[in-house]
């Protein structure tokens, strides 16, 4: 095949992570430092259906990001929960909330970030621990979408999608 070496320096070219300043540059600091709004959406397959509005508050120390985020949901319910990412190298986090479970491993290649974590959904009643599977890209117009599968036992459970943009 006389394309050959062409289409593997396609495939290895479109392999590469995006460039660009907002893809080289993107840290978690560096978005939610200050204040930021949010909306959202968690579909689950028992039928739940919420959609939501976030108001988030973050505090850069150097080493830790303290996000707090106040939550609005379209059927009238407030919650308030409180992320504490501390920096572990570059591109690197573990993070914790009042409702996760252990920590949540952050690794952020490019302009995405990942991570999981187990979550109480419900820790005023039974235990009941689902795993988030959170993707987090920062999008050429400065905004940052937030993908989830939720899972349970292994299984997909529930989706999310929440879309950030910070505010000036």
């Amino acid at each position: 095949m006389r394309n050959a070496p062409l289409l593997a320096a396609l495939l290895t070219l479109a392999s590469l992570p995006a460039t660009g300043a907002a893809a080289r540059d993107f840290r978690l600091e560096d978005f939610f430092a200050g204040k930021s709004i949010a909306v959202g959406r968690f579909q689950a397959i028992n039928g739940v259906d919420r959609s939501f509005k976030v108001r988030l508050t973050g505090r850069w120390n150097g080493r830790t990001l303290t996000l707090r985020e106040d939550f609005a949901y379209a059927d009238g319910e407030r919650d308030r929960k409180t992320w504490r990412f501390t920096k572990t190298a570059p591109g690197a986090y573990t993070g914790t909330r009042e409702d996760v479970v252990g920590k949540a491993m952050v690794k952020i290649d490019g302009n995405v970030a990942r991570y999981s974590y187990l979550v109480d959904i419900d820790p005023s009643a039974k235990e009941n621990i689902v795993r988030f599977h959170d993707t987090l890209r920062l999008m050429p117009d400065g905004t940052l979408l937030n993908t989830a599968w939720v899972s349970k036992f292994g299984f997909p459970v529930a989706k999310v999608r929440v879309d950030f943009t910070r505010q000036r």
